[in-house]
C-alpha cells in the first residue's frame, strides 16, 4: 500500500465521534480525512469491490459492526502511519490496550494485507 507523508498531524490523535465507516475505515469528527486501519483488508460492502480486484471474503456488515463497538468501548486514539492513495489516514488505532486491526483479526473479521502488523 503505498504510504504518502502527512504534515502536521501529531504522533497520536484522540478521534471525536468515531463512525465506522465499514470494516476497516473510519470517520473522527475532527480530523479530515478518514482513516484507514494498517495492516489489515475487511470485506467490502455491497457494492464497493473494484472490477478485477480480489476482495477479502466475509461478512462485511459484521466487520463494519465489530469496528464501530470497538470505537466506541473507549478513548480511540489515531497513530498515523501515512496516507495511502486515497488521501486516507493510515494509522494504528487503539483503545486502552487493544488495537482495532489485531480485534478485527482475531474475529475473524478481516485478513491481514498491505503491511506487516505485529499483534
Amino acid at each position: 500500500m503505498f504510504l504518502a507523508p502527512l504534515p502536521n498531524l501529531p504522533p497520536a490523535i484522540v478521534c471525536q465521534a468515531p463512525r465506522a465507516i465499514d470494516g476497516d475505515t473510519l470517520a473522527c469528527s475532527n480530523l479530515p480525512r478518514r482513516v484507514r486501519l494498517l495492516g489489515i483488508d475487511a470485506p467490502e460492502l455491497p457494492g464497493h469491490c473494484r472490477r478485477g480486484r480480489v476482495c477479502t471474503p466475509g461478512n462485511p456488515w459484521r466487520s463494519r459492526a465489530l469496528l464501530a463497538q470497538f470505537v466506541v468501548a473507549g478513548r480511540a486514539i489515531v497513530r498515523p502511519a501515512g496516507a495511502d492513495r486515497y488521501g486516507r489516514i493510515l494509522a494504528r488505532v487503539t483503545v486502552g490496550r487493544f488495537d482495532a486491526s489485531c480485534t478485527l483479526l482475531a474475529a475473524g473479521a478481516a485478513r491481514r494485507r498491505y503491511s506487516l502488523i505485529r499483534c
